[in-house]
């Protein structure tokens, strides 16, 4: 991961950090932002949040401000420096962790955009596992217009299952995660056929 972001490999070489342009694109991000923040506004008392994959938080600074804490992890170390000097909102903690191997910190709410499509089935299995101890569940995947068969593996890295018309499905072999419901929080449909971003609540 320390690579893709010192190559640039998802973009914005303008940019000291860029998490790819589902964290910039503004016909993206704002309709996600309204979704989620609507969620989280939904409570009378503000949720704890754990945001499993940061990024360069262009997307977390707009919805830590409606929680009560906000927990920010990356796996990239220099990341969460910057973010550590760039962000300082009240309630916020940022920490570097590798979901899939470490101990993730106790929360109502976890959010995971575009995260897992970066990961290998091994990855995620060890991630979901850990999951059933929120409350709530925000999963945001990059997947394939119509019908397409979930979860075939890749290599953990830049890219993502698009290609082989496939995309991560949590509750689906061999992940098989079990929630009480779902619920559709947002979906946006790409130009030139290149998928849909699609946001699901899960609660457990």
């Amino acid at each position: 991961m320390d690579q893709i972001y010192e190559q640039h490999l998802w973009g914005g070489v303008a940019f000291d950090f860029y998490s790819g342009f589902g964290s910039h694109n503004p016909e993206i991000t704002a309709t996600y932002l309204e979704a989620v923040t609507s969620f989280l506004k939904a409570f009378q008392k503000p949720l704890a949040v754990c945001d499993l994959g940061c990024g360069d938080f262009n997307i977390g600074k707009h919805l830590a401000i409606h929680t009560d804490t906000y927990v920010a992890i990356d796996i990239v170390e220099k990341l969460i420096t910057r973010n550590k000097k760039l962000f300082n909102i009240e309630g916020l903690e940022f920490c570097c962790l590798d979901i899939a191997k470490d101990e993730l910190p106790a929360a109502d709410c976890a959010i995971l955009r575009q995260v897992l499509q970066h990961l290998s089935n091994a990855e995620i299995k060890q991630v979901v596992k850990k999951l059933v101890k929120y409350k709530y569940l925000i999963v945001t995947e990059h997947i394939p217009l119509g019908n397409f068969t979930p979860n075939k593996d890749i290599i953990s890295g830049q890219g993502i299952r698009l290609k082989q018309n496939s995309g991560v499905n949590i509750l689906e072999a061999p992940f098989n995660l079990k929630i009480k419901d779902k619920k559709t929080l947002n979906a946006y449909v790409l130009q030139h056929n290149k998928g849909r971003i699609v946001t699901t609540l899960y609660r457990f």
